[in-house]
């Protein structure tokens, strides 16, 4: 069976502003059920280990997805989540695909996770999928690759983009905007409208822009490990 990792955000703390944040469910459900109903396992890491916190807004109105709610109830799923592995002790060897749901606490600990930059590099050398979706792609900035050069650099690259920070009122909340510095590390950023739909695959480097996108991230790392989405 083949396996993927997804690692999570620890970060709680929406900066100074005081509020709860952490990963965002659609973006961790979505992905999870089309890897794992095409035949993939699925494991989970974070930052600090143990019990990820997820963004409370990700769980009220039209986020509350069908696939958000099968995850919660799922028990085994749930069991993984309240136990994940801690970054730095994960092995990588035999994954096929690394993803990194976003939400915005990944804004926070991702970026700075040395950890995490040596096992993106690593699963990149070794010719895996990595993929990201949202805020995720925040976890892309900590990779150098053998080469010296950031993972992201003249790839094409997408992510929660500036008009969209504006429009949920968090520019001045996070520690930078991630378009600017996808953009900054040499990744060739592309979007699409604000809220809609935009993933994109740059070889086996899969991005996506908001959580409408989860799905299409998914998809679009299968079809990078040479694998397809189960039939409905």
């Amino acid at each position: 069976m083949p396996k993927a990792l997804f690692i999570l955000t620890s970060h709680d703390t929406l900066g100074e502003t005081g509020k709860p944040t952490g990963f965002y469910w659609e973006e961790l459900a979505a992905p999870y059920w089309i890897l794992a109903d095409a035949g993939w396992q699925i494991e989970l890491a974070s930052i600090k280990g143990g019990k990820p916190p997820a963004d409370p807004s990700s769980e009220e109105g039209d986020a509350m997805t069908d696939e958000v709610r099968r995850l919660l109830a799922d028990e085994a799923a749930m069991n993984k989540l309240a136990h994940t592995q801690k970054v730095d002790d994960v092995d990588i060897s035999g994954c096929d695909i690394v993803y990194l749901p976003g939400g915005h606490g990944t804004m926070w600990d991702l970026p700075k996770s040395q950890a995490l930059g040596d096992l993106l590099a690593r699963a990149w050398d070794k010719g895996a999928v990595i993929g990201a979706v949202c805020h995720g792609p925040a976890g892309l900035l900590s990779a150098r690759l053998s080469s010296g050069d950031p993972l992201v650099h003249g790839r094409r690259v997408a992510g929660f983009t500036n008009s969209e920070e504006d429009a949920v009122g968090l520019s001045d909340a996070v520690p930078f905007l991630l378009e600017d510095q996808l953009k900054a590390q040499g990744g060739k950023h592309e979007k699409g409208p604000d809220w809609a739909p935009f993933a994109l695959a740059d070889g086996k480097l899969v991005t996506g822009q908001n959580p409408a996108s989860s799905a299409r991230v998914a998809e679009l790392m299968l079809e990078a490990a040479g694998t397809t989405p189960a039939a409905d």
